[in-house]
């Protein structure tokens, strides 16, 4: 009888080295699939793509807004705000000055250069956002922490702000 558990004990232990060791492989290969590397650059990405499509949608030509954009901003979009709905301020300009941030800080996040400082700028612009389409707030929200993500990180490797870093690091360790 004794033996008999020791055996059950001992196959017992192997299936459930077994199965750590599977485990431990799978978690390795899902690891390196995500590298934080790959993960910034995803993140960057997949914030930048919706903001520079309604940017880009925003122009009729260099500086010159869609005559359906100031449209929208003078008479259909509104904050909704307790109290409200209140319209925005000075319809031209904002619209100007939203069309030139949906344009500029994806560009930004593309390149990786001034990546926190477009994040959070994306991220003001997303609550903006949602407190005009308050309906769209899944949406929102994942922009949000997208954002949110990447002032957390940074920009990760592949970016122009860790090249310039890491040649700002390299001369000041240079210097006398």
């Amino acid at each position: 009888m004794n033996i008999d558990n020791k055996i059950k004990g001992s196959l017992a232990s192997k299936k459930k080295s077994l199965s750590m060791t599977l485990f431990e492989k799978l978690s390795k290969i899902i690891e390196s699939i995500s590298h934080p590397a790959l993960v910034s650059l995803a993140m960057r990405f997949a914030l930048a793509i919706p903001f520079w499509k309604s940017g880009i949608l925003k122009w009729d030509g260099l500086f010159q807004l869609s005559g359906t954009t100031i449209y929208l901003f003078s008479n259909d979009f509104m904050l909704h705000l307790p109290g409200g709905p209140f319209p925005f301020p000075f319809p031209p300009v904002t619209a100007f000055l939203s069309g030139v941030g949906e344009v500029l800080f994806p560009a930004l996040l593309f390149l990786g250069l001034g990546t926190r400082f477009a994040a959070t700028a994306l991220l003001l612009m997303s609550i903006v956002i949602q407190l005009t389409i308050p309906a769209g707030w899944p949406l929102h929200l994942t922009w949000a922490a997208m954002a949110l993500g990447i002032m957390a990180w940074g920009p990760g490797v592949v970016s122009l702000d860790h090249l310039i870093s890491r040649a700002l690091r390299s001369r000041s360790i240079s210097l006398p």
